[in-house]
């Protein structure tokens, strides 16, 4: 009877997360939908628009090292809550921007709370309830997640076409109020003090040592350099295409591919439950990256080398989104996870914020193979790092996997 109940406690937090975590990702996804809207009534270019994803980014990378404390102290649902009553004014401040000032004011708000609400407070909750078993719950997670987009592009259309994007904006502080907020507060466990400290107590001999820093610095750096390739080529993924010789029309469907592939690589690394750890699913799914590009590099924009491409991409940055996630938990104990997260946070948004304008720059300066050259060095260099560290993997955590 506990194992169901603490079954049935996991499937009720899943649930959560997957809402508010699909609405939190695809409502901050509006330059890619209206982004010619936005910069022509804000008289704004449209680099200067799409910067403001940048600006969102790295807000949420400053803040987060500084909730490691609250979340620690007061649990994730209260900070959760706090960032979904910052996020409201976000979009209001959005909705009621007449230029730059308001603008970057909104992203700057949003990625404040979303540095309490997304991603990193996601996972924190999940290793709240699961710990070190918690890698099928993120799997699951991020499955739900991927399909942010293919939700939320189409509705931010429709409802820019029926009440204009400042509506738009209007509805989704709404939705951060009325649905997100209530979620948060009543589906979310309560935080006790007394629990987790004994918790961590009785898990303390049983545990290994904590990672050294040098392990912490290597995690931070293929974690950081698969960031900057996945979200950069995402950004881009279309321009690189025509840049190819693709058509615009042609770009246009093969990237709408990507989405759909990733998500089938989180299913399959899902499916797949325990069997394997975030290291060993990097390692795979590292090896996709580096051949992807040169193939697409060797054999230029023929219409079969792109499709082959999407496959081996669009498989192993699918699974290194998951491999992103649970890398963490082969590490570090519930106690430690909230802090490393937290200050992995910090340089991960940073390298998200800058990866697609200077792959863009790259891309119109250089041409494709530069753009693919910069990326396969990354892909490369993270795959070594990697396999770095997983010679630091704990040793009950090798033997499990062996």
């Amino acid at each position: 009877m506990p194992s169901l109940i603490a079954d049935l406690r996991i499937v009720r937090v899943l649930v959560v997360l997957a809402i508010t975590q699909l609405i939190g990702w695809g409502t901050v996804s509006l330059p890619a939908v209206i982004g010619r809207q936005l910069a022509a009534d804000l008289g704004m270019d449209i680099a200067a628009v799409f910067a403001g994803t940048s600006v969102f980014y790295i807000a949420m990378g400053a803040v987060s090292p500084w909730l490691a404390g609250p979340f620690a102290r007061h649990g994730t649902r209260r900070v959760m809550m706090a960032g979904t009553l910052v996020a409201a004014p976000g979009f209001i401040l959005l909705a009621a921007a007449n230029g730059p000032l308001g603008y970057f004011a909104g992203w700057i708000c949003l990625g404040l709370a979303g540095s309490a609400t997304l991603t990193t407070a996601g996972l924190i909750v999940l290793n709240e309830i699961a710990g070190r078993n918690a890698k099928s719950a993120i799997g699951a997670l991020m499955l739900v997640t991927g399909l942010s987009s293919s939700v939320f592009w189409p509705t931010t259309a429709f409802l820019t076409g029926l009440l204009g994007w400042r509506g738009t904006c209007f509805v989704y502080a709404a939705v951060m109020l009325l649905i997100c907020l209530p979620l948060f507060a009543f589906g979310l466990p309560r935080h006790r003090k007394a629990e987790a400290a004994a918790a961590h107590g009785g898990a303390a001999a049983a545990l290994p040592p904590s990672p050294s820093r040098g392990t912490f610095y290597l995690l931070v750096s293929t974690l950081g350099l698969y960031v900057f390739v996945t979200f950069g080529l995402g950004a881009v993924l279309i321009e690189l295409f025509k840049a190819e010789g693709l058509s615009a029309a042609e770009a246009i469907s093969f990237g709408s591919m990507l989405g759909v592939v990733q998500v089938a690589a989180r299913a399959i690394d899902f499916l797949g439950g325990g069997r394997w750890d975030g290291i060993t699913t990097g390692l795979v799914a590292g090896l996709a990256l580096p051949v992807s590009m040169l193939l697409l590099m060797a054999a230029g924009g023929a219409a079969w080398t792109v499709v082959l491409f999407m496959l081996l991409y669009g498989m192993g940055s699918g699974a290194l989104a998951v491999a992103r996630a649970t890398m963490p938990l082969i590490f570090y104990d519930k106690a430690e996870f909230v802090t490393a997260m937290s200050r992995m946070a910090l340089p991960l948004n940073v390298l998200s914020a800058v990866s697609s304008p200077i792959l863009v720059a790259l891309l119109t300066r250089f041409g494709s193979n530069a753009l693919l050259s910069l990326t396969l060095l990354c892909s490369c260099g993270a795959l070594l790092i990697l396999m770095l560290l997983g010679r630091r993997r704990p040793r009950a955590m090798t033997i499990a996997v062996v």
